[in-house]
C-alpha cells in the first residue's frame, strides 16, 4: 500500500508541480548528483602540493605510496596517493597531442607509477587543468579541446582520482568541466572527479563532480584555516553520498600551527564531511601528527554513511557549537565545541541545540576516547584557544510524536508536504498547517528547513530512500 501512495504522489508531482523553481532548489545535490558510483562517503588520501609544491618526481611518490602504509595511514581509511601539478614534460605534449610525463623525474612512466601505488593496495591520482595550461603554466599541459584524448590516457594509465582545475581557462565554466565529466565516463574507468574552480559556483556542480572546491588555496596558518570553514559552510546543504564541499587539502603537520590548532583544523574537516587528503610528508611525521591523521574515532565523523555536512548551531562571539547527524535513526550527532578566540573559555551545548530532547544522553569525547558519562540538558567543556572538543553524543530514543515528512499532518507522506516545502523555501508560505508541520519538514534535523529537506522528501517519494535523517525535535531557527 506505501507502494501504491509513493506512485499516486509522483504522478501528482509530474502534473502539478512543474512550476518554475529557484535553480538553487531544483537542481539538487542527491536528486541530480552524478551517477558514477563513487565518493559514496569523502575520500581520503594524500597530495603532493602543500608540501613539495611542484617539486615531484616517482621516487618521492613511491616512498609516500610506502610511507601510506607503514604509518597506518591506510588501516586508517586513506587510500589515494595523488600528484599534482608540474608532473608533465614540457612542453606537455607529445608529436600527437599525447600527454607525457617528465622523462627526467618519471623515467618509468605514469603507467608503472600507477601500477606501484595499486600494488600497495592504493589508487592512483592525478592532476588537470580545464584551461590551455595547468597552473604552472606549462606549455600545451592544459586539457582544453583535448577533453576526450586526455581521459583516454588517463585511463589507460590506470587512473583512479582527477583533480581538475581552472587556470588559463575561458569564461564557460560549467561546460568545461562538463566536457571533462563526460570524457571520464565514456573511458569506462571509474575516476573520482575532483573540481577545483575556487568557489562553487552553483548547483550544477553537483552534477558534474564528486567533490568541487568552495575555498581559494588553504594556507598553513590559523587564519586559513578559519576562512575556509566559513567559506565551506555556505553551501552545506549541496553535499551528501556521491558529491562533496572541498575546503582544500589539509594542512595538518606541515610546522606553521601548533598541533591544538591542528586538531580543530582536522576535526572542522571531519564536522564538514569534506574530502580528507593529507597534504603532509607521510615520511617524516612526528608522533601528534600521526594521532592526529588516524584519530578512527573523528575519522568516522567525517566517513558517516549518512553524508550530512555538519554546520554550526549556536555561537557566543568567537565560541561556537557545530553538529553533524550521524546515521538515520536520529538518536546520534557528532558535536565540535569550537574556540576561535585568543583565551581558552568553556563552550557548552545544550540539547535543545542540537534537537536532542532534555533527557538523558551519553556524551565521548573522541580526542580522550573516553565516556564523558550521561547528561540530561547539555554539556560545557573547557576549549583551549584555537582549539576544539568533539563529542559524540546519543540519546536512547527520538520523539516519536513527530511524524518527519508529514507537513500538513494527514497521517502520510504525500506530494502535498513536497509542495508545501517548496512554496515555504519559496516564500509562498511562512507557516504550514499542521501546529508541528516545520518540525516535520526539517527531514535532515539541521534546524531549519532547506533545499536538502526539499530533496530528501522527494527521494522518499521516489522510494530512492525509505527514512529520513532527522532527530528528535525542537525549535526551527527563524
Amino acid at each position: 500500500m506505501k507502494k501504491i501512495k509513493r506512485l499516486i504522489a509522483l504522478a501528482i508531482l509530474t502534473m502539478v508541480f512543474i512550476s518554475p523553481f529557484p535553480a538553487s532548489v531544483l537542481n539538487f545535490n542527491q536528486v541530480m548528483a552524478l551517477n558514477n558510483g563513487l565518493g559514496l562517503t569523502p575520500p581520503m588520501g594524500w597530495n603532493s602540493w602543500n608540501i613539495f609544491g611542484g617539486d615531484i618526481n616517482e621516487d618521492k611518490i613511491k616512498e609516500i605510496a610506502d610511507a601510506m602504509v607503514t604509518t597506518g595511514m591506510k588501516d586508517a581509511g586513506y587510500e589515494y596517493v595523488n600528484l599534482d601539478d608540474n608532473w608533465m614534460a614540457n612542453p606537455a605534449r607529445d608529436a600527437n597531442g599525447k600527454l607525457i610525463p617528465d622523462p627526467k623525474r618519471f623515467p618509468s612512466g605514469m603507467k608503472a607509477l600507477a601500477d606501484y601505488i595499486h600494488s600497495k593496495g592504493l589508487k592512483f591520482g592525478i592532476y588537470g587543468d580545464r584551461g590551455v595550461t595547468t597552473c604552472c603554466n606549462i606549455p600545451q599541459s592544459g586539457s582544453q579541446g583535448y577533453e576526450e584524448q586526455d581521459a583516454k590516457t588517463f585511463a589507460e594509465w590506470g587512473l583512479d582520482y582527477l583533480k581538475y582545475d581552472n587556470c588559463a581557462s575561458d569564461s564557460n565554466l560549467q561546460a568545461g568541466y562538463e566536457k571533462m565529466r563526460d570524457a571520464l565516463l565514456k573511458t569506462g574507468r571509474p575516476i573520482f572527479y575532483s573540481i577545483c574552480c575556487w568557489y562553487f559556483a552553483g548547483p550544477w556542480m553537483v552534477d558534474c563532480g564528486n567533490s568541487w572546491r568552495t575555498t581559494g588555496d588553504i594556507s598553513d596558518s590559523w587564519g586559513s584555516i578559519i576562512r575556509n570553514i566559513d567559506e565551506n559552510s555556505k553551501s552545506a546543504a549541496y553535499a551528501g553520498p556521491g558529491h562533496w564541499n572541498d575546503p582544500d587539502m589539509l594542512e595538518v603537520g606541515n610546522g606553521n600551527m601548533t598541533d591544538t590548532e591542528y586538531k580543530a583544523h582536522f576535526s572542522m574537516w571531519c564536522m564538514m564531511a569534506a574530502p580528507l587528503i593529507a597534504g603532509n610528508d607521510l615520511r617524516n611525521m612526528t608522533p601528534a601528527t600521526k594521532e592526529i591523521l588516524t584519530n578512527k574515532e573523528v575519522i568516522a565523523i567525517d566517513q558517516d554513511a549518512a553524508g550530512v555536512q555538519g554546520t554550526k548551531v549556536s555561537s557566543s562571539g568567537e565560541l561556537e557549537v557545530w553538529c553533524k547527524p550521524l546515521g538515520t535513526d536520529g538518536t546520534t550527532k557528532a558535536v565540535a565545541l569550537l574556540n576561535r578566540g585568543a583565551t581558552s573559555a568553556d563552550i557548552t551545548v545544550n540539547w535543545s541545540d542540537i534537537q536532542l530532547a532534555d533527557g538523558p544522553v551519553t556524551v565521548r569525547d573522541l580526542w580522550e576516547h573516553k565516556d564523558c558519562g550521561t547528561f540530561n540538558t547539555g554539556y560545557t567543556a573547557n576549549v583551549p584557544s584555537h582549539g576544539v572538543v568533539v563529542l559524540k553524543v546519543q540519546a536512547s530514543s527520538t520523539d516519536t510524536n513527530i511524524e518527519f515528512g508529514d507537513v500538513d499532518g494527514n497521517g502520510m507522506i504525500d506530494a502535498l508536504d513536497y509542495s508545501l516545502v517548496k512554496r515555504y523555501l519559496l516564500g509562498q508560505i511562512s507557516d504550514c498547517p499542521d501546529s508541528k508541520g516545520k518540525l516535520a519538514a526539517d527531514v535532515d534535523g539541521d534546524q531549519q528547513i532547506t533545499a536538502l529537506d526539499f530533496s530528501l522528501i522527494k527521494q522518499y517519494l521516489l522510494g530512492t530512500i525509505n527514512k529520513f535523517p532527522a532527530q528528535t525535535a525542537s525549535k526551527i531557527k527563524p
